[in-house]
């Protein structure tokens, strides 16, 4: 467990953006909640405005060229400065000016069309062209225009027309309308000096002219829609990094402009406070006195000198520090509740038990070696796609090297009892000069070598390793509390000295039943006086442990609750430490329990392949139950496994000495995913 100190920093106006750039991309400080929110200082309005701007028109751009922006800043990133604006700015005119051009032309195109459908909809009408100015969506002009004014003509209308160029001859026009923009367009053609061309009187049915132009205007508008598309490309490619990297420089600037808002400050300092790591105080103190030009204050302090910490107000943060293999294991600590900071680290403990039970309960080396395989490919050098399961790859390593090892002592290999048969008759003749096809039974099955007998040995084997485990955490308990001068705890409870001289003289009893072999009235007779003692002690510890305490103490009424209440409560306390024990202790027979039901299931399915593929065709049928069977265990089973050796280490191990919870050190980061090795 590394050693804490609490750091207190001033820091000048102008360098605490720079200070907490730092401290965020280092996660090197736990910051205080303890801070007076009275003296905070307003947050920058014009700054959070101007950085919300800047983020909502990223966002923006980066929808429109379908760039993924991060969640949170990027380990490299940095706070924005000028340049960054800049090239924002820039990136930002450059999309917008697209985009629009892009609306734009898919507004004509939608008019086009929305012409050209309802023009060849009619196109072989016999009815004079007159009267098509009646139709439902088009009213028509045809006429000549200043070739100069026709762009204007469009400028003005904007979208309530369509104009068309008709034949080579580019001063003829064609305009269509809306019946609602009839009138509009009557109004700008009038002032444009349009000089409408009469149709021949009789012509019936839409020109050909009207139908070619507006099949020429709906090309030119598709082919340029399909050129902004290319230049879109062109853009993704070209600011696809710079969008990202400015997104999560901005959300820096975000996240920098909140903390700020949090922290005691005046006109001209900011006040920050927090738990640094005993062994980066260095390292931070060098930092920060360069970056600030040595214009900065700086204290800190044992946990022992502050007030806060000695009166309980306040907890100081645990941060372990792990060689790889222990450090995998963390995560089950710190999912049940954080030590309290100067307690015993419990990570050692758990990285041992965890692998030898679960090898235990899932032994069989081919179904060990994808475990195996698995934690490797999770790895830091593992399947970049695997990296969100990055935290699993050193418990799958451990557990799939167990399981191979049980599996190798058990004969299994992906269920296949035979595999291994020569290599372990061949190393068992080497070390006894006796050959045997498995160095470990479970199946009480006489053809296996097998029997009940072997079987109740290999419990009683999985019973031992569950006391070694109630045993650790009772040890690591008492000198717990010993460490937080908790001396009655230490001494006289259930989970202390007294409890663990109950149980351990308990288990003393039983080995000598086990081992003797002899009546229960001449095992008594010899140990008469001996295990009254082993019994009374820690016993009377517990039920009058606690008044000695407060006798010896010189606290007053030495029966705080009274006589009988106190006779009563030891009594309850006394049965409930017996069927805790007892309960404890009998429950790591579902490790056994679990191994021979994984070893019955591979049994079965290893037989069942073996008699199909007797059959027609029973080789393939055979591959597939292997694989099928070998993929229900190791998904299955592996689930079950790992939540039953969780139970047992929450309940058999963490319970005994987790009584109260510490806080896990959280650095204040950025990237929320960074390690925090550093």
């Amino acid at each position: 467990m590394r050693g804490m100190k609490r750091l207190e920093l001033t820091v000048l106006s102008r360098d605490v953006d720079a200070v907490i750039e730092f401290l965020g991309c280092h996660s090197l400080i736990h910051l205080s909640d303890d801070e007076d929110y009275s003296l905070t200082r307003p947050p920058d309005e014009a700054a959070v405005r101007r950085i919300k701007k800047s983020l909502n028109n990223l966002s923006t751009a980066a929808a429109w060229l379908e760039v993924p922006l991060p969640a949170e800043p990027e380990e490299s990133s940095r706070l924005p400065g000028e340049a960054e604006a800049a090239l924002a700015e820039t990136i930002i005119k450059d999309v917008s000016a697209l985009r629009a051009q892009e609306n734009e032309q898919r507004d004509e195109k939608l008019k086009v069309e929305d012409a050209l459908n309802e023009a060849r909809a009619f196109a072989n009408l016999n009815a004079p062209f007159s009267d098509l100015d009646q139709l439902s969506y088009l009213a028509l002009r045809v006429g000549r225009l200043d070739p100069r004014r026709q762009e204007e003509l469009r400028k003005n209308l904007s979208d309530r027309a369509v104009i068309v160029p008709l034949g080579a001859d580019s001063g003829r026009v064609l305009a269509a309308a809306s019946r609602k923009g009839r009138f509009a367009l009557d109004t700008e053609l009038k002032k444009l000096d349009f000089v409408p061309i009469e149709v021949p009187e009789g012509y019936k049915g839409i020109p050909a002219e009207l139908l070619s132009g507006l099949e020429c205007r709906l090309e030119a508008v598709v082919k340029k829609l399909e050129d902004i598309g290319r230049q879109r490309e062109a853009l993704r490619e070209e600011h696809r990094d710079n969008i990202q990297s400015l997104a999560a420089a901005y959300l820096m600037a975000g996240i920098v402009e909140q903390l700020k808002a949090r922290l005691v400050a005046t006109k001209n300092v900011f006040f920050l406070s927090g738990w640094v790591p005993a062994d980066a105080i260095r390292f931070l103190l060098k930092e920060l006195e360069q970056l600030t030009e040595g214009i900065i204050a700086v204290r800190s302090y044992d946990p022992e000198e502050l007030d806060r910490v000695k009166e309980g107000k306040e907890k100081v943060p645990v941060s372990l520090k792990h060689s790889a293999f222990v450090k995998g294991f963390e995560g089950v600590v710190f999912s049940y509740g954080a030590p309290l900071y100067g307690t015993i680290d419990p990570t050692p403990l758990v990285a041992f038990f965890f692998t030898i039970l679960f090898g235990i309960m899932f032994g069989d080396l081919g179904q060990g070696l994808i475990l195996l395989l698995l934690g490797i490919l999770t790895s830091k050098r593992g399947a970049a796609f695997l990296s969100k399961f990055r935290k699993y790859s050193t418990p799958l390593v451990a557990v799939g090297i167990s399981s191979m090892v049980m599996g190798f002592l058990n004969g299994s290999v992906f269920t296949n009892e035979k595999i291994l048969e020569g290599p372990t008759r061949a190393l068992t003749a080497f070390l006894t000069g006796r050959p045997m096809d498995r160095i470990l039974v479970l199946m009480p099955l006489p053809e296996h070598g097998g029997s009940i007998t072997k079987l109740f040995y290999f419990f009683a084997f999985t019973v031992g390793i569950g006391v070694l485990l109630i045993s650790a955490g009772l040890i690591v308990n008492t000198l717990n509390q010993f460490i937080m001068k908790k001396y009655e705890k230490a001494l006289f409870s259930r989970t202390g000295l007294s409890g663990i001289l109950l149980f351990w003289y308990a288990i003393f009893i039983a080995l000598r039943f086990a081992a003797a072999k002899v009546k229960p009235a001449v095992f008594t007779f010899d140990f008469y006086w001996f295990d009254i003692a082993g019994f009374v002690v820690p016993l009377a510890g517990m039920f009058m442990g606690p008044a000695i305490w407060r006798l010896v103490s010189g606290k007053r009424p030495v029966f705080e609750e009274g006589v009988i209440v106190y006779i009563m409560e030891g009594f309850v306390e006394i049965l409930e430490t017996v069927s805790t024990y007892i309960s404890n202790t009998v429950s790591f027979l579902r490790v056994g329990a679990f191994a021979l039901s994984h070893a019955v299931l591979s049994y079965i399915v290893f037989r069942f392949s073996e008699e199909v593929s007797a059959v027609s065709a029973g080789t393939a049928f055979s591959v597939l139950i292997l694989v099928f069977g070998n993929t229900v265990i190791i998904l299955l089973e592996g689930l079950i496994v790992t939540i039953q050796v969780l139970r047992l280490q929450y309940y058999e191990f963490f319970g005994k000495f987790f009584t109260e919870t510490g806080v896990e050190f959280s650095p204040f980061r950025f990237h929320k995913a960074a390690s925090m090795d550093q």
